[in-house]
């Protein structure tokens, strides 16, 4: 085989594999920024620890991923160990994605709350568990997807 002809196949060979990797993202196979756009319905329940006792938490609130790496917060309802509170949102935040669907939040500004997130490939739904926040937490939950 002449050199030209095993040049040719090897071009060959990474041009198809650069546009499967393209493909992947036209089907969803793979994620980025703008996986994720949308109005999100985000419901969690977890404890927060305090004086080295797990006191329960419960959040509901709307989230809206710009696809751009930048989100904001909506209305939210919030109970810590049965107490209410309720935050009329506005807040924002951002967000990274990684082409293998997962990545992180920051919610703030202060106090920041973080999430890792596990996202579904077409950023239907996406799973989030919190990394971070003003006090030791264990809360986790869903996000799904209302509009676009």
């Amino acid at each position: 085989m002449n050199k030209l002809t095993k040049q040719a196949i090897v071009v060959g060979i990474l041009a198809s594999g650069v546009a499967g990797l393209a493909q992947a993202n036209d089907d969803g196979d793979g994620c980025s920024l703008s996986t994720l756009r949308g109005l999100y319905l985000f419901n969690a329940s977890g404890f927060n620890v305090v004086a080295g006792v797990a006191v329960p938490k419960a959040l509901v609130t709307f989230v809206r991923f710009n696809g751009d790496g930048t989100l904001t917060g909506g209305v939210s309802t919030t109970s810590i160990n049965g107490v209410i509170m309720r935050n009329p949102g506005g807040f924002t935040g951002t967000y990274t994605v990684a082409a293998d669907c997962t990545g992180s939040a920051d919610f703030g500004p202060p106090p920041h709350f973080t999430f890792d997130l596990f996202i579904s490939s077409k950023g239907a739904e996406l799973v989030m568990i919190q990394t971070g926040g003003p006090v030791p937490a264990v809360m986790q939950g869903t996000a799904e997807r209302l509009s676009r």
